[in-house]
Parts: C-alpha cells; sequence; structure tokens
C-alpha cells in the first residue's frame, strides 16, 4: 500500500465519484481508477463496488480509508513535526574536528555562538583520521572538519556534502639556530636531505614531505612521526630535525625557538572543509554553526 492510494481511498468515501476525486487531487479520472485496482490487488476483499454509474466504497473499503485516514494524520504529524525540527535555531548539534583545527577552532566557536541570541548548542569531540576516514564520521557527527590536500581526491559526492573553510599552507619549521632561519623561502633541494619529524602516513604533513623527497629525487630522512603540532614544535626547537606547520591551526604553538618558512617549489596547500549528510543541512542549528564556523576560520586566517 502507499499513502497516495490510501488517499484516493479515503477522498472516495468522503466525495462519492470517481471524478469528484480526480478533480480534488488534480489527476485524471483514469489514474484514480488505475491506482484503486493496484491497491485492490493488495486485498481477496473487495473494496469498491458499483451502484449505479458511481463508485462506491464496501464495508471493507470503508474500513482500509478510515484507518487510512488515520495513517495519512499520522504521516503529517511526522511531517510537521519533522519540519519543526528542522527550522529549530537552537537544537543540539554535534561536531567533530581533528585535534589542530579543535585547538584552533573549538573556543573561537563556542563564543561566537555564545555571543548570538537563541543559537544553538554544539557538542565538541576530536577525531584526529587519516583523510580516506572523514566522510564516514558524518553518520556520527552533524559535521565534521576535515582535511585533504589540494590535488587529492575530492570527497566522494554521493551522500555527503563539503564545503571549503579555508585553503592552507604548510610551512617549514626549523630551530631559530638553524642555518636557514633566515631565508624568507625554501625550495625542496635546500631541505630535502635534513632529518625530519613528520605525521603518520597517510596526513598532511607526511604528504607534503613525499612532494618534497619527489621533486628533489631525494629519499627524506624520517627520524619521527608525531602528529600533535606542539610536539613537533617541540622537536624542531631542540634542533635535531625539521618539520612541517600549517599556517593557521597551529598558531597555537610556541613559536619563540621556533621559525616557519614558506616552501616554494611544491603544491602545500591543504583544505578545510566541513563535512555533513544532506539531511543534516536541512536543519536551521546546523546551518548557524557552519556560518559560526566561516567567521572564525575568515578571522584566524587574516
Amino acid at each position: 500500500m502507499e499513502l497516495h492510494q490510501l488517499q484516493i481511498l479515503r477522498e472516495l468515501g468522503a466525495l462519492g465519484s470517481v471524478t469528484a476525486v480526480a478533480e480534488a487531487l488534480r489527476v485524471t479520472p483514469s489514474a484514480v481508477s488505475q491506482q484503486l485496482a493496484v491497491l485492490q490487488r493488495e486485498f481477496r476483499t473487495p473494496l469498491t463496488q458499483r451502484q449505479g454509474r458511481t463508485l462506491a466504497l464496501t464495508a471493507a473499503g470503508r474500513v482500509l480509508a478510515e484507518a487510512g485516514a488515520e495513517a495519512l494524520d499520522a504521516m503529517a504529524a511526522a511531517r510537521s513535526a519533522l519540519d519543526a525540527f528542522e527550522q529549530d535555531s537552537t537544537g543540539v548539534v554535534s561536531v567533530s574536528g581533528f585535534h589542530s583545527a579543535g585547538q584552533a577552532l573549538f573556543g573561537a566557536l563556542l563564543r561566537e555562538l555564545a555571543a548570538g541570541d537563541d543559537g544553538p548548542s554544539v557538542e565538541l569531540t576530536d577525531e584526529d583520521v587519516a583523510q580516506s576516514e572523514f566522510p564516514a564520521l558524518t553518520a556520527r557527527y552533524d559535521l565534521v572538519l576535515a582535511h585533504r590536500m589540494e590535488h587529492s581526491e575530492p570527497w566522494p559526492a554521493q551522500g555527503v556534502r563539503s564545503l571549503t573553510l579555508v585553503r592552507e599552507p604548510l610551512d617549514v619549521a626549523v630551530a631559530a639556530s638553524h642555518p636557514l632561519a633566515h631565508r624568507s623561502s625554501v625550495s625542496p633541494a635546500d631541505i630535502a636531505g635534513e632529518r625530519w619529524v613528520t605525521s603518520r602516513i597517510g596526513y598532511s604533513p607526511d604528504d607534503v614531505l613525499r612532494a618534497i623527497a619527489a621533486v628533489a629525487h631525494v629519499a627524506p630522512r624520517v627520524q619521527h612521526r608525531i602528529n600533535d603540532y606542539g610536539a613537533v614544535a617541540a622537536a624542531v626547537a631542540a634542533g635535531d630535525v625539521i618539520g612541517l606547520l600549517p599556517r593557521y591551526t597551529s598558531r597555537s604553538v610556541d613559536d619563540r625557538e621556533i621559525v616557519r618558512i614558506p616552501l616554494l617549489g611544491v603544491s602545500t596547500h591543504r583544505l578545510i572543509d566541513v563535512l555533513a549528510r544532506p539531511e543534516a543541512l536541512r536543519r536551521r542549528s546546523v546551518r548557524r554553526v557552519v556560518d559560526a564556523l566561516q567567521t572564525v576560520m575568515a578571522r584566524l586566517s587574516s
């Protein structure tokens, strides 16, 4: 059974003819008759009967029409409840962010939302996963902050929507005492032979380091694999290795003992995106959090 078939049956009982039902529902009489025939095939007991030149409901048809009216009413109530849920600007929105995004954005996001009237509340968590695993997180969270290298495969379009918050370069980080510390920029050839602290495989710094090695034709010497940028900066400051730090989302790192240098000659940009299921973005509260994230990121990257 389909809801529109039950609606036709109900209207037939109320209006008394196929023609009247067709006019009320703005369809053709033949379409009404066809749907009634499809509905009848679901039941052994006749639902309609001829009375002269008109078609009327049998007793069984009236029983089904009454039950159908309740189903239609329940569906209307469900749609109304969903509409109210989607239009509620004060609902709870769950947000997942990878570690550096959380450190850079979460506090500012909370302050931005608190500054407005009747805004949504957020539930924040950190999920630092490899690039390929971010889309799956949209099944658990309303919004997912994700990163990918600019040249990498785009996010899957099926079932996931994405919005870019910022295009962020990764800079080379060296100790303040390093011979390159005075440089305004470096190339892959300048740094390929250095010892490195980089991320685990599948994360942005390691992707950039692989590009550096490919351009310079030098195999990278990886000493440490650390994903936390504060720990990366500490290792760099010790002077034994150099590393890569995102320009905007690692500003919480203490830079007094390190120097950040732009890298030329390879693509160093990563995209920080918001991922969400399409149905989540229908909610007004979710859209307001997205707007707040855009505002916060614009301030951070200016």
